[in-house]
Formats: structure tokens, C-alpha cells, sequence
């Protein structure tokens, strides 16, 4: 298909192909889209580039005009990302990097560097729940010797779109609709999946969202991913390429949905509380920053582009380089200052540190600033204490709203010779270089072939998941597009879904009783064949390491002393907390008389809340007429936690889970036997045959 046949679009079709294996829908009769202004738009899926994979051209009026008016929709609170929660740390560098970037952090061994990071949810508001199933976002603000480095990215490596012009679109569909300003925080609903189903390079995401992924068991235990390709510049203006990737020591975990559904009901806040005492017991998480960095050899010769966000480089081609990291080991003092006003750009980058031409990146760059001068209400926003950067700051600029560091003097402008000796200069040593590219090309609105295959990696990430995993996904599809009323929109989706995997297409299609298969949806590229990456998967990368969890302990009154000891003891030099609950709050007599404070009454500590249980109980009658000890002894079975039992324990487990006897996922504790065995158990997480 020739690039005029891609970009062509007559008002007398229907349905127009992009030349990406979706249509834009145009009306025979109607009126034309046009701008603010009333200018006549002839492509609302392009920005307009310097050739087909060149930069984003500043003059895209029409792009201009509607990420302005997106970035301008809300106040006060963010766009997107509004529930957030802040943390400070600091970030070590590994190893000299001089070779390949000239940034000054990474110059040094050992060296540190402080960090303000904020996780988040993207689709709901400030008052939306910690865990919808969602992406996460990951943004680090770097207060680096040569300025403030912003590294704003997800807890998953690819994006929806390929280019910012249809951000707002995305998000339009994924928020409350207009009317009726629901549903909130989730996206199991016609519009969302509407969009999805007209967009074929959303199908990698799909893929991301529908899976574990999206419903992380805390901020502690996800990855985070830079998505863009970016550069590394040294001193001599030689460029690497790199895609930047958080990796956490405590390693991955996810909870399951029907767990996540009653967490928001128990905890709304289950992610910020999970930070914030992790931090206060001393526990403090810990990333590390890895690199893929290669040249432009790789990148012509790579199966996709690397300027494509819908894409990954798996990290058996390019395997993740280890350079620093970062420890987060203190909590704000004022939420309001610091969470709520920071303000990530991420067009903030430092020498040696620049940008590619991928349009999803170069649309971020000009959107994050706007956004944040009409959030935050001035262009001085830098003043606020937690976006100052820690490096001097040293120009003209003065006055505005919100100016509280204006310059001495009677100069406000440059060049002057009133402070020639003293007054700031440019300098060219020292400043900021983009990198020369070679630039050629038409002006042009039209999406590079090179990004038109839009199912390849969504198959090879699928065929990456474990069997658990995989069911997961496809329950998680059926969920969402049962919610979905338009049974177009429910066929469409599947019609994706068989360019995929037929098998996970015949699943959903058959929890949503669909018992005619919809056509597959014509690819504009053929998919590729890859190998499953086993780094795509979180229960093939699990923590090996109980540290950092919790145990919720159904605590009895009277229960043996030692036994309670010794449970409590092993579980704590594994690192985890141990936390109490009964059926009243207050002190608690063991069988020594040794009075215990139980942590939790059990109607506020449902075992949906801990990574492993204990039931300590003598007496099981009393925990058996308690509604919410009955759920967290159920639960915690069809959870598939990890239980340690008394003997009055394994009657509640038979009794109130239908079961025959206790099986290999459940360790019987009295005195100083079945706690070890318990707690190493535990570091798999969940026991999956039950």
C-alpha cells in the first residue's frame, strides 16, 4: 500500500483504512471535524513529522490546540495520575558511564544522588482506590548536580498509542462518560472498549493490562519501565540508544482480582499504607536502574521500531544492564507540598541524557509543561520546594505569579553588558546539546510503516505467561467485556483477539457466550512467530524471598504460649511483619498468661490484606459464629495462601472450606515444629495446585 493510498481519506467511504489494520469512521453526511477556530482537519491520527519517522513539527497547530485543551480540562487535581503517593530516596551509581553518556551522576562509583518518586494510578481521581486494575505510574525526579533528570514512566514498558495526538482520545474513553460520569476508575465499560477495538496498536497493551501486571500486589513489588527510547550522549557527541528499566530487589508479586475487589473494600488505601509502614519499620525498597543501551545497527536491523512505544526489545536480544540504585528511606512530611504539587516533566533531562524521535515521547515533552503551568498556575512552579532543583539556577527569567526568587538587579534581559564578569552565560562547554540527527524528509501526516505490525509481541507476551497466568487474562478479558453492552464492541475486540491466540480468543468468546466467531481483524502486517521472553512473566520471576510481607495471625484466646513464640519469632527474622487479629480489639491472655496487643479486630483485617495467615486458635466455635473470621479463613483458602494451623485451626479450615483434609499449602505449628517449613513455603508466595 503506497503512502498516498495510507494517508487518503474521501468523505464518500465509510470506513477509510489507516494502513494499520484499523479504520477511521467517517460519516457519507455529517459535519467535518474541524479545529477551535473552524479549520478543517483532514487527519486526527498523525501528528505532522519531519518524514515518516522524523520529529514532531512545531508548527501541528491542530495538534497543539488539542493537547492544550486536554491538559486544560481538569484543576486542580492531575489529568491522569491524580491518586499518587510520593517518597524520598536517593539514587547510587554502579560504575563510571563515561564511555556513553557524559550525565554527571553517572560518572562516579558510589556516588549519590537524591530522588523524589511518585507511583500512581492513571484513570481514577484523588479519591479512587489503590487497586483498580490499572497501570502504575513510576515518574523519578533526580536532583541531580546538572539539574533536575525526570524519568516519568509505567510499571509496564509499552503504551496504547503510538503517537500523543490520540492521548486524549485514550483517556476520554477511559474516564467517566460526559452523561453520566461513571464508571470511575476502571475501564469495564463500553467506551474504553469501543476505542480499543478501533485502535489494533492498543493490542500489545491489552495484553499488559488484562494481566497481573495491572493489579500489583504493592508499589514495593513492581517493575517500572522509561517505555521510550531515549539517548546517551558522551562528551565526544557519540549516541547510544537506551530503555531505561526499574527492576525491584524485592522482587514482583500481584494479587489476584476477586482479592483486589474486596482489598478496595477493606483498604482503600492498601498501596500508600503498604509504602508508608514498610518505610517507617526501616524496611526501605529498592530498585535497580538498568539500561538496554545499543547502536543503530540494532536498531535497523531489530523486527520493530524502535520509536514505537507499543513495542519492547526483549531482553534476550538485549539483555538489561545493571547501572545503580535507588533506595526509598523516607516519607513526606506534608502530603499537599510534596506528592501533591511535584510536577514531572519529561522534557526534563540533563547533558548527556536526550531525546529520540519516538512522537509518543516528543508529544509528552510539549503536553507534561502545559500541563503542569495550568495545574500548578505559573511558570514558576521550579520555586515550589519539591521541583527546585538542587543545582544553582542562574537566568533572566523573573516575576509572575507564585516568583519568589527574582534576580537582584536592574537586568532582565540577555545579552547586556551591565554584568559581563558575573551575569549568567550560555555556555558551550557545559550546556545542554541535543544530539545532531540527520533530519529529512516531507512534511507529512502519516503513522511510519515501520510501526504497523500491532499483534506479534501482544502473541509472544501471552505465549510468555505461565498457564496461571494466561487463565488470569482470559478471565479478566471476560470480566471487562461483560460489562461492555454493545455486543459489536464484545466481537470486535474478539475479532483482535484470534490474530493473537486462537485458544484465548475461543475462551473469551465463550465466556461471553459469543457461539459465532466474528472474522479476525485484517492485520495491516502479518504477525511474526517470536520466542516467549520468560522475563514477561511474574510468576517465573517470583521473589524467592518472603521478606518484606505479611503474615495476619487469627489469634485465640488462651493459645499455647510457645507455639505463638516461636511462629512470631521465625517469621520476623524472615524479614516479614507478623500481624494479630481476633475477634475483639485490646490485650489478648496466652496460655502462659503473657498478655499480647492484638494488632487488628478481624472485621478490619480480612485476610485478603496479608501474603500469608496463621490461624492460632483453640477453641474454633467462637471464630465459627464470626461472620468475618468465617471470610478470612475461606478466603485465604481460594487465595491460595500459604496457612499455618493449630489443631482448632485445621477444624475451621475443614469445616468452614468444605474440605476433606488440609493439603501440602498448609503447615501444622505446635511449639518449635512446622514454623520453618511454614515461613521457606511462604517465599513462593501462593501455594497454585490448591
Amino acid at each position: 500500500m503506497s503512502k498516498n493510498e495510507l494517508t487518503e481519506k474521501k468523505y464518500t467511504n465509510k470506513k477509510v483504512k489507516t494502513g494499520h489494520g484499523g479504520e477511521v469512521r467517517q460519516q457519507t453526511q455529517g459535519d467535518v471535524m474541524t479545529t477551535q477556530q473552524g479549520t478543517a482537519i483532514s487527519d486526527d491520527q498523525n501528528t505532522l513529522k519531519a518524514g515518516e519517522r522524523g520529529p514532531v513539527a512545531m508548527e501541528d497547530f491542530a495538534f497543539r490546540e488539542k493537547l492544550f485543551h486536554f491538559d486544560h480540562e481538569r484543576i486542580p487535581e492531575r489529568v491522569v495520575h491524580a491518586r499518587g503517593y510520593g517518597v524520598h530516596g536517593y539514587f547510587e551509581n554502579y560504575e563510571d558511564l563515561s564511555e556513553i553518556t557524559s550525565a554527571d551522576l553517572f560518572q562516579r562509583p558510589g556516588e549519590k544522588t537524591d530522588v523524589f518518586v511518585r507511583f500512581s494510578t492513571v484513570a481514577g481521581n484523588k479519591g479512587s482506590p489503590d487497586l483498580a486494575r490499572d497501570v502504575r505510574g513510576f515518574a523519578v525526579k533526580m536532583y541531580t548536580k546538572e539539574g533536575n533528570w525526570d524519568l516519568v514512566g509505567n510499571n509496564i514498558p509499552v503504551f496504547f498509542i503510538q503517537d500523543a495526538i490520540k492521548f486524549p482520545d485514550l483517556i476520554h474513553a477511559a474516564k467517566p462518560a460526559p452523561d453520566r460520569g461513571f464508571p470511575q476508575a476502571q475501564t469495564a465499560h463500553d467506551n474504553f472498549w469501543d476505542f480499543i477495538s478501533l485502535s489494533p496498536e492498543a493490542m500489545h497493551m491489552v495484553m499488559w493490562i488484562m494481566s497481573d501486571r495491572a493489579i500489583p500486589r504493592s508499589f514495593r513489588f513492581m517493575e517500572g519501565f522509561g517505555i521510550h527510547t531515549f539517548r546517551f550522549v558522551n562528551k565526544e557527541g557519540k549516541s547510544t540508544y537506551v530503555k531505561f528499566h526499574w527492576k525491584p530487589k524485592q522482587g514482583l508479586q500481584s494479587v489476584l482480582w476477586n482479592e483486589a475487589l474486596k482489598i478496595n473494600g477493606a483498604d482503600p488505601d492498601f498501596h500508600r499504607r503498604d509504602m508508608w509502614d514498610s518505610i517507617e519499620a526501616g524496611d526501605y525498597p529498592e530498585w535497580e536502574l538498568g539500561i538496554q543501551a545499543f547502536d543503530d545497527d540494532f536498531a535497523d536491523k531489530f523486527d520493530f521500531d524502535i520509536l514505537d512505544a507499543t513495542k519492547i526489545i526483549p531482553e534476550e536480544e538485549v539483555p538489561v544492564r545493571p547501572i545503580g540504585k535507588m533506595v526509598l528511606n523516607r516519607n513526606v512530611d506534608n502530603f499537599f507540598a510534596e506528592t501533591e504539587q511535584v510536577a514531572f516533566c519529561t522534557q526534563n533531562v540533563v547533558p548527556g541524557i536526550d531525546f529520540s524521535n519516538d512522537p509518543l515521547l516528543q508529544g509528552r515533552n510539549f503536553s507534561y509543561l502545559d500541563t503542569q503551568l495550568k495545574r500548578l498556575g505559573s511558570p514558576n512552579f521550579t520555586h515550589i520546594p519539591i521541583n527546585s532543583p538542587k543545582s544553582k539556577v542562574c537566568n533572566y527569567q523573573q516575576d509572575g505569579h507564585m516568583a519568589i526568587r527574582n534576580p537582584k538587579g536592574r537586568v532582565n534581559y540577555e545579552p547586556n553588558s551591565w554584568d559581563e564578569e558575573s551575569g549568567p552565560r550560555e555556555s558551550l562547554e557545559k550546556g545542554f546539546k541535543s544530539f545532531p540527527d540527520n533530519i529529512s524528509g516531507q512534511k507529512m501526516r502519516v503513522r511510519s510503516e515501520t510501526f504497523a505490525d500491532h499483534y506479534s509481541q501482544a502473541r509472544q507476551f501471552y505465549k510468555s505467561q505461565t498457564d496461571i497466568e494466561q487463565a488470569h487474562m482470559a478471565n479478566a478479558m471476560i470480566f471487562e467485556l461483560s460489562k461492555v453492552v454493545k455486543l459489536e464492541i464484545r466481537e470486535r475486540l474478539v475479532g483482535h483477539l484470534l490474530n493473537i491466540d486462537e485458544d484465548l480468543a475461543k475462551k473469551v468468546a465463550k465466556g461471553l457466550r459469543i457461539h459465532k466467531m466474528p472474522e479476525p481483524a485484517e492485520p495491516a502486517m502479518k504477525p511474526k512467530e517470536l520466542s516467549p521472553s520468560e522475563p514477561l512473566s511474574i510468576l517465573k520471576n517470583g521473589p524467592k524471598t518472603f521478606k518484606g510481607r505479611r503474615v495476619g495471625v487469627l489469634l485465640g484466646e488462651g493459645f499455647d504460649a510457645d507455639t505463638f513464640k516461636e511462629l512470631k519469632q521465625t517469621v520476623e527474622s524472615e524479614g516479614a511483619m507478623f500481624v494479630t487479629a481476633s475477634l475483639m480489639s485490646g490485650n489478648l491472655k496466652l496460655s502462659d498468661g503473657t498478655e499480647v496487643n492484638v494488632n487488628e479486630k478481624v472485621d478490619g483485617a480480612p485476610s485478603v490484606v496479608f501474603d500469608a495467615v496463621a490461624l492460632l486458635v483453640d477453641n474454633p466455635d467462637d471464630f465459627k459464629q464470626n461472620q468475618a473470621a468465617r471470610d478470612f479463613v475461606t478466603d485465604a483458602v481460594s487465595h491460595k495462601k500459604f496457612i499455618a494451623y493449630s489443631e482448632g485451626g485445621e477444624k475451621l479450615i475443614t469445616e468452614l472450606s468444605h474440605l476433606d483434609k488440609v493439603d501440602e499449602g498448609m503447615f501444622k505449628v505446635k511449639g518449635k515444629s512446622g514454623a520453618k517449613d511454614f515461613v521457606k513455603a511462604c517465599a513462593d508466595i501462593r501455594f497454585w495446585r490448591r
